[in-house]
């Protein structure tokens, strides 16, 4: 593939798929998340989310990144140094659950315009800068799969497969943006999570934890509100 063809595969608008091609994504990612063995292994993706939105947080605010860490319990960790308390710190710990939902929007937006080739190689240049900040084998393993299957689908996939890999994503980190955040708090009423981001942020700012799950459950419910009406938008069967 010569340079202007890659040009034009990276520029090229997309016409909208078919409505049951939508819909029959969109029935695929809830399952995936409804389905408690289809969950343990999907929730990975939402975990590399989740935690590349505390790292991406924590460098926009200056703060130095030190590693992330993605376990095969689909739980994860990042570290990040400066200041502990403030603006930084605040926004680097409540990137977290809303990182998904938000990244889920933001691809609804792209594809809603015909961007599906875009949302695409954005995901794979999201994925690498991630990768060189994962510090165990498991996350580099989570992150190096996940980045194959969008590059290999971007270079290979016909537009159909493209457009069905696309959506399914999509459909999925809207839809998943909620069911962590109710997990969140009922690991929190059994005292399974007595330092997670909710209460972490409670101690930062003086609001209570509560309030914080209820942001992050709004945003998600908001993103997948808005990002499902793009990707619907007036879609006929």
């Amino acid at each position: 593939m010569d340079t202007a063809q890659v040009w034009q595969q990276l520029t090229a608008t997309r016409p909208d798929p078919p409505g049951w091609l939508v819909l029959a994504t969109a029935a695929a990612a809830l399952l995936a998340i409804a389905v408690r063995p289809l969950w343990r292994v999907s929730r990975t993706v939402v975990t590399i989310a989740h935690e590349g939105g505390h790292g991406l947080a924590a460098l926009l605010t200056r703060r130095r990144l030190s590693g992330i860490r993605l376990h095969s319990d689909t739980s994860g960790l990042t570290l990040s140094y400066g200041r502990p308390s403030g603006p930084g710190m605040i926004l680097t710990a409540a990137a977290g659950y809303t990182a998904p939902p938000l990244l889920g929007l933001g691809g609804a937006a792209l594809l809603a315009a015909g961007l599906t080739g875009q949302f695409l190689w954005i995901a794979v240049v999201l994925l690498a800068g991630m990768l060189l900040r994962i510090r165990n084998a498991f996350g580099v393993l989570a992150v190096l799969v996940t980045g194959a299957a969008f590059a290999l689908v971007s270079w290979y996939g016909s537009d159909q497969v493209q457009a069905c890999f696309a959506y399914l994503g999509v459909w999925f980190l809207l839809l998943a943006g909620v069911r962590p955040v109710v997990e969140l708090q009922q690991m929190r009423r059994s005292g399974r999570a007595p330092e997670s981001d909710a209460d972490q942020l409670a101690g930062l700012t003086g609001v209570g934890a509560v309030l914080w799950v209820t942001l992050f459950l709004v945003v998600a419910l908001a993103c997948l509100l808005a990002g499902g009406s793009w990707l619907l938008h007036w879609r006929t069967i």
